[in-house]
């Protein structure tokens, strides 16, 4: 899909950092990042973030042109050690210059791709993965896919044969949702063998469309089974090491005790994962995958999981004990969740053997601990910690960038993500809280002066806000609006973001 350019999205799981507290709950020894590459980075987000934020050295490419163009400006603008391309994979792979990596990432781009491109990534992650490194894939999945694949097919030909192509894409996505759409209130017996297909086809329809476009209308879209993608990747020397979805190693939020009994009873682990997408009905899959995975023994692994930095990244009394599995919303433990995210609750970055220390007394183990911050880092509110070297060398990196960012979010930039020398890793931060630190930066001190400078950037575009779907329409209640949210920004955002050393 050339002819739009992908969303401005950030992806936690691209981060090199992120990948150690997985590997080290699997009792995987994890590597040192130095080098690292992304394949089919979109419009350069995560990539220059991250590239930014590690000091570690980044490189990637992107078949689009004008989305490279982007992301080279975002690596001019921070100053980072990221060498971003616009060529194909075949052309990337056989460059010359290219050192081996500690880490390969690819988001969502192996369900896109011809098989052609994909002997290409084998290949590619064969020659330059080093031993020990890690391979972070994630994919559309079958059997989640299964049902909708037909719909989606019969969208794609409706673009391409009815569709007008002096119309755009938008328009066409648009015609085919709606073709769709149509044709299953006819209730065809499709619908009737598949119920969820129509409640599928009804979100699409409040869904970005640039996001739609790279989804569901490339010429290629290859969902496939987890074993199927074992067998892709074995000529490449890569091994399964675990879910990047923290979230998965929850057995109580994704399968009931009937379930996890029969998966349990299964002695292979792969096929044990073939069998778990079946029981969850996976559609999407993130996996790290390891080049020669060596085993820590019990000593190594209690001490390197005690020894792991964390820091909490939401506001504390924001956060609910409950979590969304598989299952659908579970209830998380108080006894465990309340202690652990008060002594975080400071934003200061604690180790999981300080955290373990602090909540004996009340009888909780680094079992517990380790459990509960794989649950909060997968609902996003907890992160890793990089060492302090690695925090100052990537902080001048990391300024360049989010000054860069924050001044396009003037014009609306459609990201919502600053760089973190803490985490090594992107934050959210909405576009009027961006221009509420801009203000800040700028010396303006209080939440009406950051309103009063936000306004003014909007006012000069004709941009109002919007309250319950419709446009505020006076500069006094857009003011006001602007004030509630700068006086919420001080109080609950901003000594997060000045903990992760952004503000």
């Amino acid at each position: 899909m050339a002819d739009i350019g992908y969303t401005y999205g950030y992806y936690t799981e691209l981060n090199p950092n992120r990948a150690k507290l997985a590997l080290l709950y699997q009792g995987i020894a994890i590597p040192e990042y130095g080098v690292a590459c992304e394949l089919g980075f979109g419009q350069g987000i995560s990539a220059n973030i991250h590239a930014a934020a590690s000091g570690a050295c980044w490189y990637g490419t992107d078949f689009n042109p004008a989305q490279a163009g982007f992301a080279q400006e975002l690596a001019k603008a921070s100053g980072a050690e990221a060498h971003l391309y616009d060529e194909a994979f075949a052309d990337f792979a056989q460059r010359a210059d290219l050192p081996d990596f500690d880490y390969i990432g690819l988001h969502g781009i192996w369900s896109w791709i011809s098989d052609q491109n994909r002997q290409v990534i084998v290949d590619f992650i064969r020659r330059k993965l080093k031993v020990g490194g890690v391979l972070y894939i994630s994919c559309n999945t079958l059997p989640g896919w299964a049902a909708f694949a037909p719909m989606r097919h019969l969208m794609t030909e409706h673009a391409e044969v009815i569709g007008s192509e002096g119309r755009g894409i938008v328009s066409r996505i648009d015609d085919a949702i709606e073709f769709a759409t149509n044709l299953m209130a006819t209730n065809p017996t499709f619908s009737r063998a598949n119920p969820l297909v129509a409640e599928k086809l009804a979100k699409l329809k409040d869904q970005n469309r640039h996001y739609l476009a790279h989804e569901y209308f490339n010429r290629d879209w290859h969902p496939m089974h987890f074993a199927t993608m074992a067998d892709w990747l074995e000529p490449a020397k890569v091994q399964y090491a675990g879910s990047a979805h923290y979230i998965d190693y929850v057995d109580s939020a994704n399968h009931t005790p009937e379930q996890q009994e029969f998966l349990n009873a299964i002695p292979d682990p792969m096929f044990r994962q073939s069998t778990r997408d079946f029981i969850v009905n996976q559609q999407f899959r993130r996996d790290y995958w390891i080049k020669g995975a060596r085993p820590l023994n019990v000593l190594d692994k209690s001490e390197l999981l005690r020894a792991h930095k964390v820091i909490l990244k939401s506001y504390r009394d924001d956060i609910p004990l409950k979590v969304d599995g598989c299952l659908g919303e579970a209830t998380l433990n108080e006894d465990v969740y309340t202690p652990l995210l008060d002594l975080l609750a400071d934003h200061k970055p604690r180790t999981l053997g300080q955290l373990e220390q602090a909540m004996l007394p009340q009888g909780k183990t680094l079992a517990h601990v380790v459990q509960a911050v794989l649950v909060m880092s997968g609902a996003g509110h907890i992160d890793t910690v990089q060492d302090d070297r690695a925090i100052t060398r990537a902080k001048k990196s990391t300024d360049k960038l989010n000054h860069h960012l924050m001044t396009m979010a003037r014009g609306n930039l459609e990201s919502n993500y600053l760089a973190s020398p803490v985490t090594g890793g992107g934050v959210i931060v909405q576009r009027f809280r961006q221009l509420f630190l801009l203000a800040l930066k700028q010396g303006h001190k209080t939440p009406n002066e950051w309103a009063q400078f936000a306004w003014k950037i909007l006012e000069a575009q004709g941009q109002k806000l919007k309250k319950e779907g419709k446009a505020v329409e006076t500069p006094v209640e857009n003011i006001a609006e602007l004030l509630k949210e700068a006086t919420e920004f001080q109080d609950k955002q901003l000594p997060i973001l000045k903990a992760l050393q952004i503000a």
